[in-house]
């Protein structure tokens, strides 16, 4: 009976909504329909069961960078956010030189290879100098589609998104060399026009790098890439739901006019999610943490989150007042969709793998199964 658990009596997400009083039978790695006769039982009463969490822009965690650590540092890294829920996380990549980042593609595209990591998100170079945000001027560049294939093509198949100001020399040519290769083209860090931003959408773009931050607000003449984000139905908008980098107000109007299936909530978190306090580097750049908000030493902008998803779990259910079935969408199921992972992981459904989060009746993470195994157990004292 050791490969087989029957998880019972909690409130279960599914993709049809929620079974109260209902469980979910794990055998091996996998959920499956049934279990034998005297199969051992969990009792999660008053719990909720939802699949585990997908964060598809994730820059590190755990005092561990994915675009600077060590093989074993972005496995730190990895490791703190599934502590967190997160069983499925692609690692982000930050501006830096060309050849470096080609060498960090070909290093952690072993990781995903090997199933640690979701895949390689590539935020920079190719991004506007007005609307940089935490990323070293110096190095960015224009789009030209032979320097993103070679990006794609270091990553060895591994590449699962890259964030562009769509609207710089050669951005549009890129966005459809990505649609071509079945890569994201993800609008952000942007100073594109309504006008642009159609035009990128069109050629292929389907997400907006963490909607609303480093692009142009939302105006009544000008309405900016905001505007042809969220009204678009070929766009996922990516909402960083940790308190600081949205008001509610903008996250509700979000919600509001993409829906629920066209929202992915992300953490963009950087080294000191899960660790702490402190001076840390973003690529090239100094950052300090104060409070758990990252701001670079110099400039003062945002540098990342320190958010985990958990928390954004909790704020989306107790602050914004969510349908818990639409923050599963946006935590799970929608990046897993993007992510071409659906098959495997986002749902709580038989055949998939039994990636799953237990939360107790205030939202706290109370358990973390991967894969068959608790990373966190819920029954531990």
């Amino acid at each position: 009976m050791a490969d087989h658990k029957v998880l019972a009596g909690a409130h279960v997400v599914l993709p049809t909504g929620i079974v109260e009083n209902g469980r979910v039978i794990v055998t091996g790695d996998r959920i499956t329909g049934a279990a034998p006769e005297g199969a051992p039982v969990v009792d999660l009463t008053g719990h909720w069961l939802v699949p585990g969490f997908v964060d598809m822009h994730n820059h590190g965690g755990g005092g561990a960078s994915f675009t600077s650590g060590t093989v074993d540092e972005v496995l730190k890294g990895v490791h703190t956010h599934r502590l967190h829920g997160a069983t499925t996380v692609v690692a982000s990549f930050v501006t830096g030189e060309m050849d470096f980042l080609t060498h960090r593609a070909g290093m952690l595209s072993e990781l995903a290879e090997q199933g640690e990591i979701a895949g390689l998100h590539f935020e920079g170079p190719f991004i506007s100098p007005c609307r940089k945000g935490a990323h070293d001027e110096t190095l960015l560049r224009h789009p030209d589609p032979a320097e993103v294939r070679k990006l794609v093509d270091a990553a060895r198949g591994q590449a699962k998104m890259v964030t562009l100001a769509t609207e710089l020399p050669g951005g549009i040519d890129s966005v459809r060399l990505l649609a071509e290769h079945g890569v994201i083209a993800a609008i952000g860090h942007t100073d594109a026009t309504y006008e642009q931003t159609v035009q990128a959408i069109d050629a292929g773009a389907t997400v907006a790098t963490h909607l609303y931050n480093a692009m142009p607000g939302l105006g009544h003449r000008a309405p900016g890439p905001i505007a042809a984000l969220l009204e678009d139905e070929r766009i996922t908008v990516e909402l960083i739901n940790d308190g600081t980098h949205l008001h509610p107000a903008a996250l509700e109007f979000a919600f509001h006019h993409a829906g629920p299936a066209r929202v992915a909530f992300i953490t963009d978190a950087m080294d000191a999610a899960g660790f702490g306090d402190g001076r840390y580097m973003l690529g090239t750049l100094e950052v300090e943490v104060k409070d758990s908000v990252a701001r670079l030493v110099e400039g003062d902008s945002i540098a990342g989150s320190t958010l985990t998803l958990d928390r954004a779990f909790k704020r989306a259910a107790t602050i914004d007042r969510l349908p818990v079935p639409a923050i599963v969408e946006a935590i799970s199921a929608n990046p897993a969709r993007l992510l071409g992972v659906y098959d495997r992981v986002g749902s709580l459904e038989p055949g998939k793998d039994a990636d799953i989060a237990v939360l107790d009746a205030e939202f706290n993470l109370r358990g973390v199964m991967r894969k068959g195994e608790w990373i966190v157990d819920p029954t531990a004292a």
